[in-house]
């Protein structure tokens, strides 16, 4: 007999070979194929409109769409640039998505991936030529993106080897923002309180309450500099998830909580076996306290309670990489 399950959830999943779907609610729960890649995983973006519509970054593999809640991709041929390293649907228009690439650029489509515009007002900011310019060996690229929930119009974008850049107008002009260290890993962003931002870097993660115009270090309690992964929950700003390892060979790597918005720090040791390192998380937008996470080594968990407890889902996926999880409504989808 065919149940509607109006709270079961459909997971992204990024791997390092690939990509696939996990769908469920409860105990139950299903992961659907692998789909192989070229390469591994960057970011993955699912449509807060179109039910069923995905995008994924995938390096050098270039852009995916999916239309069927990830059952097959679509690789999008008219992209233009040989990279895409992060990517951001538009929360309100099911056509628009951004793509960053390499060197730090930034694409738009209007058409769900079917044409694409160089937004040139990124590049256009002035210290663009700073960007990646100290490491020789090594381009900058635009490595997280973000669509602020409260207006659309705010984008963010995170540079590795170039630091913060923001819009307000739709990605039209473009403002470098000074104060923080220019190895930028990811964004996170908080419905709750729009104005205040996190930021994992490779030196600490960092916190703005004006819209990154001035930053704070906020480590205490990390027991290692180099941050990799961080999201605040949609209904707390002050509610805070990090990764952070050692160093870039992710040695030592830990789990960590904050309830006063990063300024202390408690790590997480029910999410994950040691040494198996939280790599990818995102809070549920449509369950608060929800939040999903998977490890390394292919495990996914589950916390509904704000983080503080966590159980195991009964699948198992290959090896997954780092930040590329969306977890999206699959009200749509039915269940034996």
């Amino acid at each position: 007999m065919l149940e509607d399950k109006s709270q079961s959830r459909r997971i992204y999943v990024g791997l390092q070979e690939g990509v696939c779907a996990v769908s469920g609610q409860g105990d139950t729960w299903i992961s659907g194929d692998v789909t192989p890649l070229a390469h591994a995983s960057a970011r993955l973006s699912a449509s807060a409109v179109v039910g069923g519509r995905a995008y994924l970054a995938a390096y050098e593999a270039g852009v995916y769409r999916t239309d069927d809640g990830g059952q097959t991709w679509k690789h999008l041929d008219a992209y233009p640039s040989p990279y895409a390293h992060s990517i951001a649907a538009h929360p309100s228009d099911g056509g628009t998505v951004y793509v960053g690439s390499e060197p730090a650029s930034l694409y738009s489509s209007s058409d769900g991936g079917e044409s694409w515009q160089e937004c040139t007002g990124f590049t256009a900011v002035p210290e663009s030529d700073q960007w990646g310019g100290h490491i020789e060996t090594r381009k900058s690229h635009v490595r997280d993106l973000r669509v602020a929930p409260h207006d659309a119009g705010y984008l963010y974008a995170a540079i590795e080897e170039g630091g913060m850049v923001r819009s307000r107008d739709g990605g039209a002009t473009w403002k470098q923002l000074p104060g923080i260290h220019d190895d930028v890993h990811c964004i996170a962003l908080s419905g709750a309180r729009p104005k205040s931002l996190y930021v994992a870097t490779s030196r600490a993660p960092y916190r703005t309450d004006d819209e990154g115009d001035n930053w704070e270090v906020i480590s205490d309690g990390v027991d290692g500099r180099y941050a990799l992964h961080i999201a605040a929950a949609p209904d707390d700003a002050d509610l805070v998830l990090l990764t952070a390892s050692g160093n870039s060979r992710r040695e030592n790597p830990q789990f960590y909580r904050s309830i006063d918005g990063g300024r202390n720090w408690k790590p997480i040791t029910s999410a994950s076996k040691d040494g198996d390192m939280v790599v990818a998380f995102e809070w549920d937008l449509q369950s608060p306290g929800t939040v999903y996470a998977g490890t390394e080594s292919g495990t996914i968990v589950r916390s509904q309670d704000h983080g503080e407890t966590w159980q195991q889902l009964p699948v198992n996926l290959p090896k997954l990489a780092v930040g590329a999880f969306a977890v999206t409504s699959a009200c749509s989808e039915t269940y034996m």
